[in-house]
């Protein structure tokens, strides 16, 4: 799962990318709002921490300008001011979810979980398909309660696929979704982590739909 962080106060933007890379999840990271909006508009997050106070271009005008051109991906805006019409205008501009500075680390993680989890239509922590399971909020996934020991990006793999069970991803989706915008990215590899991953999980529980990308089989 990728995330942007768009944050000017270079300590905080680092401790975001921090916090949220801990977890296993990718991180972009915008220091203005110019910046900040052109990467929201153009690349395919999964969410995005989005501060209110942002010079050259403000977080409402930003987070206004995605909803208007239609991206309806999960927006949490940070605010250093306690206003209940600074929470008001971001909520009505488009915002998911809202956190006041300061804040615990914690917190914003388990409010990014929840954001995500709800744009793909999961209510609990834990994503269960057949006898995968993966625990949101440690980053572990499990196998009829036993545990998988999984890299980095095998991780990022399952879990993009347990986020979209049952639908069809392509191999430029996931390539997408697990590399930070300024890695250099590889389709092929995807192919690499994909026989990886079958050989921890129970056969059939990834299927390849030829020509078109693989698919996380709910039926298994």
């Amino acid at each position: 799962m990728r995330i942007l962080v768009v944050e000017d106060e270079p300590t905080l933007a680092t401790q975001l990318a921090e916090g949220i890379q801990s977890v296993g999840y990718v991180v972009d990271v915008a220091h203005n709002g110019v910046d900040g909006h052109f990467m929201g508009e153009s690349e395919p997050y999964d969410a995005i921490v989005l501060d209110i106070g942002l010079p050259q271009m403000d977080g409402i005008t930003v987070l206004k300008k995605w909803r208007a051109a239609g991206r309806t991906l999960p927006v949490l805006i940070l605010t250093a001011r306690d206003t209940w019409r600074e929470k008001v205008a971001g909520i009505d501009a488009g915002a998911d979810d809202y956190l006041t500075k300061p804040f615990h680390m914690e917190e914003l993680l388990a409010r990014l979980r929840a954001l995500i989890r709800r744009a793909g239509g999961h209510a609990s922590t834990e994503l269960v398909c057949g006898p995968l399971t993966l625990d949101t909020r440690s980053s572990r996934a499990s196998v009829d309660g036993t545990a998988l020991t999984l890299t980095s990006h095998e991780y990022r793999v399952l879990a993009y696929l347990m986020h979209h069970p049952g639908e069809i991803v392509s191999r430029a989706e996931l390539t997408e979704h697990i590399y930070a915008q300024d890695f250099d990215r590889d389709s092929n590899t995807v192919e690499v982590f994909i026989a990886r991953l079958r050989k921890k999980l129970p056969p059939g529980l990834i299927e390849t739909v030829r020509g078109l990308g693989y698919r996380l089989n709910k039926a298994q």
